[in-house]
């Protein structure tokens, strides 16, 4: 399986590169990571993969356990989607028009998080559910 992790800009913080090594390192066990980083909101269509299966995380979105993302994510491989992709907004989210270019919506929270951070959050809540759908003990 490929997943990707859109968001905007480089990480700025050296914790925060260090975070998102170790958590690719993890992933690369259970598929291949890409971290795909837009400037512009305006660059977003042109990332986004017709063919992959695209998550929108968002405030108003569905709100899952680990174990719920574990088995939706099993479930679309069993459907056939390959590639899935995550798409995180700037500071001041995603405009709807690129919502609306995704297939499902994700939350985290009701609460907002820093877009940089989110990366972080978001790698390890797909380690975790990678573990889970493989049997493995990361998820207590």
């Amino acid at each position: 399986m490929t997943i990707d992790v859109l968001s905007v800009g480089a990480l700025k913080e050296d914790y925060l590169r260090q975070a998102v090594a170790e958590y690719q390192k993890r992933l690369s066990a259970y598929c291949t990571l890409r971290n795909l980083t837009f400037q512009r909101d305006g660059e977003i269509p042109a990332l986004l993969d017709k063919r992959a299966y695209k998550f929108a995380l968002c405030i108003e979105g569905k709100q899952f356990s680990s174990e719920q993302l574990a088995g939706r994510i099993d479930s679309l491989g069993v459907r056939g989607y390959s590639h899935l992709q995550f798409l995180i907004g700037a500071s001041d989210g995603i405009p709807e028009q690129y919502k609306a270019l995704c297939d499902e919506r994700l939350s985290f929270s009701r609460m907002t998080f820093p877009h940089q951070l989110m990366r972080v959050l978001l790698l390890e809540q797909l380690y975790r559910a990678c573990n889970i759908n493989a049997g493995g003990k990361y998820h207590k």
